[in-house]
């Protein structure tokens, strides 16, 4: 009967390991995005309902 099993490589099992740090220039705090977020939903709905007197 052949022997069925599976190894993984010994260099850490396959797992990877990924740096914490970031090294974008641009930070952005996640309530920052939020409000944007907010900001551009409130502008979407007020041009839908009357259009700022712009579109009649």
């Amino acid at each position: 009967m052949a022997d069925n099993r599976i190894t993984l490589p010994t260099s850490g099992g396959g797992l990877m390991r990924y740096s914490e740090e970031s090294s974008s220039k641009l930070k952005v705090s996640p309530v920052t995005v939020m409000v944007i977020i907010g900001i551009i939903i409130v502008l979407a709905i007020l041009i839908n309902t009357g259009g700022f007197g712009i579109l009649n």
